[in-house]
This record gives C-alpha cells, sequence and structure tokens, in this order.
C-alpha cells in the first residue's frame, strides 16, 4: 500500500475515535469517507481524501481533509490547491493535515481563507514531557498457608451431647469454608478457609512443617448444625512461597498518535483501548 494511502488512513482511524468520541444528539454516527467525489457548480467531479457531513438544525455541514505525508513543510502552492478545488463547491469546510508542518506562506493563506491546519502523526518524546511514560510494579502476592491438619479439643460434656460414643468414633467432614472457629469472648468468627491465611503471621518463615496452638475461653467449633464447646486447637500447617512478579507498562506502545491544532495550539494525544 502506498505511504500516501497509509496516512490517510492513519488520519480518517484518529479523526473517527474523535468524532465517536465528541458526537452528541443528532451529530452521533458520523462516518469518515475516503477518495469522495463531490460535483462543483460546472459540473465536475472533484476529489478529496477524506470527507464527512452531519445536519444540525436542519442545515448539513460538510468538512473535507486534504491528507499529505510529505517529508517537508507544506508550501503555499498546496494550500492554493485546496482553495482552488473548493472555490465552486459551497459550504464545504476545507482542513489540511500533514505529518512535518508548513511554510510561513502556507499559515498565511489559509488562515486568510479559512482552512485549519492540522499536524498528524505518530508520537515522539515532547508528546509526553509532564506525562508519565512507563510505570514499573512490583507485585508481591502473599500466599495463605496450607493447613495440613486440623486437631480441635472440645469439652466433653459437649462431645457426649453431640455425639454417640458407642457408634464409633466420630469425625466432621466438610469444606474448609464450612467449618468455623466462633470466639465468642473476642467477638470474633472465622472459618478453617480463613485460619490458613491468618497462620501468615504465626508461620516462622520456614518451608518446613510448622504446629500452632491456640486456647480459648468461650469458643465454639461450628459445622452446620453441628456446635461443639472448643477449648483450644492445635494445627500442622506449611507456609507457601510467595509469588513475585514484575509488570512493566510502557504507554508509547498504547499512543496511537497526534494531532495538533495550529491556529489555537490545541493538541490531542489518542490512546488504544485494550
Amino acid at each position: 500500500m502506498a505511504a500516501g494511502i497509509n496516512y490517510e488512513i492513519f488520519v480518517q482511524n484518529l479523526y473517527q475515535a474523535l468524532l465517536d468520541s465528541e458526537s452528541k444528539g443528532l451529530q452521533k454516527n458520523i462516518k469518515i469517507e475516503r477518495n469522495k467525489l463531490i460535483l462543483d457548480k460546472n459540473g465536475i467531479n472533484r476529489e478529496f481524501d477524506l470527507y464527512w457531513e452531519y445536519e444540525l438544525a436542519g442545515i448539513t455541514y460538510k468538512t473535507v481533509i486534504e491528507c499529505k505525508d510529505y517529508a517537508s513543510p507544506i508550501t503555499v502552492e498546496k494550500i492554493d490547491a485546496l482553495i482552488g478545488k473548493i472555490s465552486d463547491i459551497p459550504y464545504l469546510k476545507p482542513v489540511f493535515a500533514t505529518k512535518t508542518g508548513y511554510q510561513s506562506g502556507a499559515k498565511t493563506k489559509a488562515k486568510g481563507n479559512n482552512i485549519e491546519l492540522l499536524i498528524v502523526r505518530e508520537q515522539n518524546d515532547d508528546d509526553w514531557e509532564g506525562r508519565i511514560r512507563e510505570i514499573g510494579i512490583n507485585l508481591i502476592a502473599l500466599r495463605p498457608c496450607n493447613i495440613l491438619e486440623f486437631i480441635p479439643t472440645v469439652e466433653k460434656e459437649s462431645f457426649n451431647t453431640c455425639f454417640n460414643i458407642d457408634k464409633g468414633l466420630p469425625s466432621i467432614s466438610g469444606q474448609n469454608n464450612e467449618i468455623f472457629i466462633y470466639d465468642v469472648f473476642n467477638c470474633d468468627k472465622y472459618s478453617l478457609y480463613d485460619l490458613q491465611s491468618r497462620l501468615n503471621a504465626k508461620s516462622n518463615g520456614s518451608t518446613e512443617i510448622q504446629t500452632y496452638c491456640e486456647t480459648f475461653e468461650d469458643a465454639y467449633l461450628i459445622h452446620h448444625d453441628l456446635k461443639l464447646k472448643l477449648t483450644s486447637y492445635t494445627v500442622k500447617f506449611v507456609e507457601q512461597k510467595t509469588i513475585k512478579t514484575k509488570i512493566e507498562i510502557d504507554g508509547r506502545k498504547y499512543l496511537i498518535g497526534v494531532i495538533e491544532y495550529l491556529q489555537n495550539g490545541k493538541r490531542l494525544l489518542f490512546l488504544k483501548i485494550i
């Protein structure tokens, strides 16, 4: 694809994104056309690189953009050529776009003929002045300890009330988020799943099997309808390795283009949304 066509598409994509973000009410859904042919008052078809229109309060507003991918600044002759193309087509708003800028004569001629001058280009280092270009994040994920064995000690009377020992040694079976410790004295209730994270503070940093014990003034072990008076528990656990990840974000990868408006000094940066 020729460089000139690539540049037209580049300008089209940026300006389409701008129209999509700013269009409101009757101006919504504006679509930019490429290589638009417009019949002038002499019956001659004039071709413009980009064209769009919208209607507001019964009046149609039409805009054309001439795109020039030149290595040197635009001369006054190029502005004259655009003036000649639009002279026999009423009610057009002319815009000129290039990458490299304009000679002083071209700027003067454009201003006198109400032609908007744009520089539409890829990013450069000046665009990042006063902005954060790169972000580095060191992400540390602390994984909960892995409980290997949980041995509760309960009051005999509570145990006999809940179980018939003559029928065999009882057991409590359930998911770790279904079995709870309710510490009445300290107004604290947590599951065995929650206990895994709490054990991180009790760990000595070793990767070996560790043991932790806790006693209670007034507490219960709860599983569904089962409620046992809990006096203490002993838990065996291992500490899991911390996950460390480095994330680097380079804003230059997401800045897809820049539009500069020479008349008012405004500059718009377009970021890729992912």
